[in-house]
């Protein structure tokens, strides 16, 4: 893939001016009923959802194309488009049933993304029209076991709206590498857990810890008697956290209830040592077993958007932490609500699109993404000697093997010259390419005269 052009001015106040144009529905946060057991799932005719305001759409940006039906923009003009991440933990053991008509009405109404359906419930990101994307909430919805979606959405930009219409000269092809998500493409899987923690006598159906609001939130971890901790991986908080927050140093979220359970067994043995199993606190955070923290009175836990503090709380109370507290609504609301000169954020949140991250108000951020590792690289990471674009970077150089790396390096070919995965070059270098063309000519029979 190409590189992309710096981030403007423009295109932050574009995002700024856009998310004010939207409703806020990240606050959609429906009161979840209490658990029920299994319901057969039916298809009833769609509802407006529940306790919320529908989504409305700014006014269309980007150039002129044919709007599919149902997309709700006008004749000739791109509608307007956003991203909404959703979740909801339920007993749901015959998930696979909606798979296919989930996928069906996600193709038909030409929302993308990827969802997850397993038997503890649903997980997704979609990105469509306001119309169309309301739609396929109201449709999941109709399952009552599905019913009180925590939602969050966050708007396009106009010129994140053209490339992902596939106006750009980066990939006069396809959608463009910058688009949130492919158009007209979305993945619906089926899985063990909707968020891969590996323990399944975690039940967030059953409880969680108590729900933060954003603006509560600084005074909660501000107070030294809170221990903050930070439950994603590495990679993630490397770019960006809260002052205070502990790094369990995770390279997976299936790690972290081992690293709470070394960490609670060294807090009771009244250890000052400064790291576990080899990884050392960062500067400015709090040290767990420090004798002030002995017995972890209180945890305050975050995430990107909540999901996973509701399996690590469930978690940390069955363990017999008494008070738990997690942020409603995650970095992402906090960073939508909380202005930036009243924040305790430092840095950018990373987030699973091609976004790669973002920043106060939601305007994307300026790290982009290595296609070797899935990691997220900085300016200052691209001068190093071991970044190559589409192949490695400082934070996988080291671990992959020059096969990977041709591979990868086949890869952007294909991309660079075609603008799509899979030209008719297949990802062969130029004079391989030339040499077989030679051989094909060299088989055609001459035409006689």
């Amino acid at each position: 893939m190409l590189p992309s052009p710096p981030l403007s001015v423009a295109r932050r106040a574009a995002t700024a001016a856009t998310r004010h144009l939207l409703p806020s529905i990240s606050s959609l946060i429906l009161d979840p009923p209490a658990p029920s057991p299994a319901v057969p799932r039916r298809r009833v005719r769609l509802m407006p959802l529940r306790n919320s305001a529908p989504l409305v759409s700014p006014p269309p940006h980007g150039r002129s194309f044919a709007v599919a039906a149902g997309d709700g923009g006008a004749e000739g003009e791109a509608p307007a488009l956003v991203v909404v991440s959703f979740y909801r933990f339920a007993d749901f053991p015959d998930h696979a049933d909606l798979r296919r008509p989930l996928k069906e009405l996600c193709e038909e109404l030409r929302v993308s993304g990827g969802i997850i359906l397993a038997p503890e419930g649903i997980n997704g990101s979609l990105c469509g029209t306001p119309e169309a994307v309301e739609k396929v909430l109201n449709f999941i919805q109709t399952d009552n076991r599905l019913k009180g979606l925590r939602v969050i959405q966050t708007p396009v930009t106009p010129e994140d709206e053209a490339i992902h219409h596939g106006h750009t000269s980066h990939s006069p092809v396809g959608p463009g590498e910058d688009a949130p998500f492919r158009w007209d493409h979305v993945r619906v899987k089926l899985k063990k857990e909707i968020v891969s923690f590996g323990d399944p006598g975690v039940m967030p159906t059953k409880r969680v810890g108590k729900y933060i609001k954003p603006k509560d939130w600084n005074s909660l971890i501000s107070d030294p008697d809170t221990v903050v901790i930070d439950v994603r991986n590495m990679y993630e908080i490397r770019i960006g956290k809260f002052k205070r927050a502990v790094d369990p140093c995770t390279e997976s979220f299936r790690e972290f209830p081992s690293w709470v359970d070394n960490q609670f067994q060294l807090a009771e043995s009244d250890s000052h040592q400064s790291s576990v199993n080899g990884n050392t606190v960062t500067e400015g955070s709090e040290d767990l077993n420090s004798s002030g923290h002995k017995e972890l009175p209180r945890v305050a836990m975050y995430c990107t958007g909540g999901i996973r503090c509701e399996k690590a709380s469930s978690f940390l109370l069955d363990k017999g932490f008494k008070e738990v507290y997690h942020l409603e609504g995650g970095i992402l609301k906090y960073l939508e609500e909380i202005p930036e000169a009243e924040s305790l954020w430092e840095g950018e949140c990373f987030v699973f699109d091609k976004r790669v991250s973002v920043e106060h108000g939601l305007a994307q951020g300026t790290h982009k993404l290595c296609y070797g590792c899935k990691q997220p690289v900085s300016d200052e990471d691209m001068e190093s000697p071991k970044w190559e674009y589409g192949v490695s970077c400082p934070y996988c150089f080291s671990t992959r093997s020059e096969e990977e790396k041709e591979r990868a390096r086949a890869r952007h070919r294909q991309f660079k010259t075609w603008g799509v995965i899979g030209g008719p070059d297949k990802g062969r270098s130029p004079k391989r390419l030339e040499a077989s063309d030679g051989v094909k000519e060299d088989k055609q029979p001459r035409n006689s005269v």
